[in-house]
């Protein structure tokens, strides 16, 4: 029986659903999460660096190595599941272990990643979260106390997520280590998966938060660049009008500044697309956890409507000001262009009324020409028709200036008649 081919990638897309499965964790757990980006073009970066960096690690457990050119990797380094995925301009490492340190959230249990192999990486660290996971005890004001306890008030966000089924709590504070902290109390019977998914959420939310806030600072030295040029733009769209100023030195300002804000679309139109997709992710991870409100604390969502969206609509801002600005000097420059083209036809039409008047200048004087050729060709012909003629003049009894005066008049109508035909003929 014969077989349609398949498409050559069908497998490989198929494949990528299932490319990053979530881990599965069984309470009591701890995760060490870092994200690790170049600082520029990370898009474009090494990533068979990455792939030596990520070598480094696992030869030192004696683990096993990816497959050459994959975008993932699970392997056992001591006591740790080590988890690892390459994204588009970040790599990130999560380790996960068993069990509780004694200390919440101490800064010993983020040695899984060693600091000089950490100094090594191709990039610099973006992210890094500790993340500890342990049993909802039935005295909720023990909970309550461990939050007042490990983190901090004014920033703190607790809900419940998963219809009930754990707490998440955290406060977006970086520690004096240098971690992201996020707490995890999950009821009894809860599935290693839903643990494993709400973790990886937590980790996948302050990643995608950070890889967003990067427009943040993009968008702040745009608004700088964009509020130097502003003024000279509107400067220039103020003397369009301006009669005694040639369109020429406009338009060329104008096609400057012009050049000057395409440049700076070029330069940012990455990162903000970047921002509009990290952002979306963000809040698409904050709704999937369905949270509730815990004990009157703000959640998640609330957390980011109030101190996130502001900086995330600062990024669009900049973004449409720009395109803005860009169409403003597009408009201003293609009425310049109107009213040079204006003034060339003018000056086409004066062109052509000088010409016009050239060309009869010129008409009247080959007028003119011709009728000094007429009396010129005339005088030489009436001589030499007075030659012709005085063999016989002596004969008839007629004197030489008698006849040179009644020759002069033929020869002349003579002419005439023959310069005229010539003239009619060119034409």
């Amino acid at each position: 029986m014969t077989m349609i081919d398949d498409h050559p990638l069908r497998y490989a897309l198929v494949n990528e659903l299932h490319a990053r499965p979530f881990p599965s964790l069984e309470v009591p757990c701890q995760a060490v999460y870092v994200a690790v980006k170049e600082p520029q073009a990370a898009h474009n970066r090494d990533r068979d660096a990455d792939r030596a960096h990520l070598l480094a690690l696992l030869e030192r457990h004696g683990a096993p190595h990816p497959q050459p050119g994959a975008t993932h990797h699970a392997a056992r380094i001591g006591k740790h599941d080590l988890k690892w995925e390459s994204h588009t301009e970040f790599v990130t490492y999560s380790a996960f272990s068993k069990g509780l340190s004694a200390h919440a959230f101490d800064p010993r249990a983020a040695e899984v990643f060693p600091a000089d192999w950490l100094a090594q990486a191709p990039g610099r660290r973006l992210a890094s979260v500790l993340v500890r996971v342990e049993e909802l005890p039935e005295d909720l004001e023990s909970v309550k106390a461990r939050i007042e306890d490990w983190f901090v008030p004014e920033s703190l966000a607790c809900s419940w997520v998963l219809d009930e089924a754990a707490i998440i709590v955290g406060d977006f504070q970086i520690d004096p280590a240098g971690h992201m902290r996020f707490a995890v109390f999950v009821r009894r019977g809860a599935g290693a998966r839903r643990v494993g998914r709400i973790v990886q959420r937590l980790c996948e939310i302050e990643t995608y938060r950070a890889m967003s806030m990067l427009g943040l600072g993009r968008a702040r030295e745009l608004n700088g660049q964009l509020n130097a040029l502003d003024p000279q733009l509107s400067r220039l769209v103020a003397t369009m009008a301006d009669e005694t100023r040639p369109a020429e030195e406009t338009l060329r300002e104008l096609l400057e500044i012009s050049a000057g804000l395409e440049n700076l679309a070029v330069r940012h139109s990455f990162r903000f697309g970047a921002t509009g997709a990290y952002e979306a992710i963000v809040n698409q991870r904050v709704q999937i956890l369905r949270e509730a409100r815990f004990n009157g604390r703000q959640t998640f969502a609330e957390f980011m409507m109030r101190r996130y969206d502001p900086a995330m609509r600062t990024v669009k801002s900049a973004e449409r000001r720009l395109a803005e600005m860009a169409e403003r000097a597009e408009r201003a420059g293609e009425l310049l262009r109107t009213r040079v083209d204006v003034e060339r036809s003018a000056q086409n039409q004066k062109l052509l009324e000088s010409m016009d008047r050239r060309a009869d200048l010129a008409l009247r004087l080959q007028h003119t020409v011709e009728g000094l050729s007429v009396v010129a060709i005339s005088y030489y012909a009436v001589n030499l028709a007075a030659y012709a003629a005085y063999p016989i003049s002596e004969p008839l009894g007629i004197s030489k200036g008698m006849m040179t005066a009644a020759l002069t008049p033929a020869v002349m109508v003579l002419v005439w008649l023959l310069v005229r035909r010539i003239r009619r003929s060119m034409h």
